[in-house]
């Protein structure tokens, strides 16, 4: 399941209430380049704000709210706010089982990993053990 997100700004300038807000995919930017790009910029470009403005530092000021998740990231929206190093964390957890599951289909015709909780803990030891043998 894809992990997609609303993520808002609420911030006043000159009078006027503005929230301006993007859903967005998080495995894309997860999966290639390791974190989230910087929010607060998209929020601002996908809602045509200037990046030189008075009304942009105003919303640089304010916290990024987040809605609307699908997906593993749900768990780790609290009050409006993200764990994000918490999510890194289970995301990255989750690619790793679901690669291991993978492997176990093709070579032990395992269609559930979970369902065997020795082979899967054992199958993770190896790969964390070759990753850091690797580096």
């Amino acid at each position: 399941m894809k992990n997609i997100i609303t993520a808002s700004i609420h911030f006043s300038f000159k009078g006027k209430r503005h929230t301006p807000s993007i859903t967005i995919e998080l495995d894309k930017y997860i999966s290639t380049t390791g974190a989230l790009p910087n929010l607060c910029q998209l929020i601002a470009k996908e809602n045509n704000f200037d990046m030189y403005s008075y009304e942009y530092e105003m919303m640089q000021a304010e916290p990024i709210k987040f809605s609307n998740a699908q997906g593993l990231i749900t768990h780790f929206i609290n009050d409006d706010s993200l764990d994000i190093e918490a999510f890194y964390t289970a995301w990255n957890e989750n690619n790793i089982l679901n690669t291991l599951q993978d492997i176990a289909k093709e070579h032990m015709q395992i269609d559930d990993l979970k369902a065997q909780p020795e082979l899967s803990q054992a199958l993770l030891q190896a790969y964390l053990a070759g990753k850091k043998s690797s580096e």
